[in-house]
């Protein structure tokens, strides 16, 4: 009785992906269903984590195949999320959780959403010439994985991807910063080290690229990813920083995958998503909902020849050992 569709309202797949996404993560509803209901019914119609906790209980009173997301779609668009558009799961993903953050109104039920999905990384960058040094830390809701390297050479699978996205680079020539000690601009190291890892992990797969025509194409040769991933196996020593205790938990399981299906201008998202109750992948395509392999998962990794079809565009792993 869980896996219920949500009916197409006109290009809205990629809304569609995200709230199953969201709303099958029990982790998630445990901080939803906790909210303070608006007190006014003009406040209840604009409150985006309302109006998707009203649509999750919708899908669990378990008389429907599937529902309609309507309320909550003219929600977003109070906020300026339009409708009927192509979206891009990407930046959708980082709108809704943006708008969830900001009208969850309990501090404590903002700090566990922000615990359960923000990475923490520090910024590093040394002067090459003498000492100087700059540490910034950031967090980020998402890590945006390089397909390719900086000579457009294809790298080969996820964990590449990982290594190649925390891999140090020379900031040289044009890119060269103004160093304080030295009074000049001089060559920069620039190293990204990851400082704390969030219950529920998302990968951006950066397949979308503009070309020197600047029309935007897609990448969508194969990138394998594992169905567990172990980021310490994955990342060097000097890629991290953070105690032991903190990497004994960066032990992680594939939670779903938001694919994209045809060309940049005319797509369709969906999601597979291993159930976190029965540990069945089924997937969601708008209202349809059937259980699946994970060898239809692994269609995703992608074909070069066939570029429009099924490419995995966002990975959600979850934390195999649950504090």
């Amino acid at each position: 009785a869980e896996a219920v569709g949500l009916y197409n309202l006109g290009q809205s797949c990629c809304l569609n992906s995200l709230l199953q996404v969201f709303l099958m993560n029990i982790r998630f509803t445990r901080i939803l269903r906790r909210i303070t209901v608006p007190p006014s019914p003009v406040q209840r119609r604009s409150n985006v984590p309302y109006q998707m906790l009203l649509l999750l209980e919708k899908m669990q009173c378990g008389k429907c195949k599937a529902v309609g997301p309507t309320d909550l779609a003219c929600c977003l668009s109070e906020h300026r999320v339009k409708l009927f558009v192509q979206h891009d799961a990407a930046q959708l993903f980082l709108t809704l959780w943006n708008l969830l953050k900001k009208q969850m109104k309990k501090p404590e039920l903002v700090e566990e959403l922000s615990d359960l999905y923000t990475i923490c990384i520090q910024e590093h960058l040394a002067c090459q010439k003498c000492s100087f040094e700059i540490k910034s830390n950031s967090t980020m809701l998402t890590l945006p994985l390089p397909v390719l390297d900086a000579n457009s050479c294809r790298l080969k699978t996820l964990e590449e991807s990982l290594q190649y996205f925390f891999h140090p680079e020379e900031l040289t020539g044009q890119n060269m910063c103004f160093c304080q000690q030295c009074g000049r601009k001089t060559t920069f190291l620039q190293s990204m080290k990851l400082v704390h890892l969030p219950q529920t992990l998302t990968l951006h797969l950066k397949r979308f690229c503009f070309e020197k025509s600047s029309h935007m194409h897609k990448l969508s040769h194969s990138l394998p990813f594992p169905q567990e991933l172990d980021l310490r196996e994955v990342l060097t020593e000097n890629q991290c920083l953070a105690d032991d205790s903190e990497k004994a938990t960066w032990q992680y399981e594939l939670f779903a995958v938001v694919a994209h299906s045809g060309s940049t201008s005319c797509g369709h998202y969906c999601a597979y998503i291993r159930s976190l109750t029965e540990c069945k992948w089924y997937c969601f395509n708008d209202s349809e909902v059937c259980q699946v392999s994970w060898d239809d998962v692994k269609c995703t990794y992608g074909r070069s020849d066939f570029f429009w079809r099924e490419t995995a565009y966002l990975l959600f792993y979850m934390k195999k050992h649950a504090q």
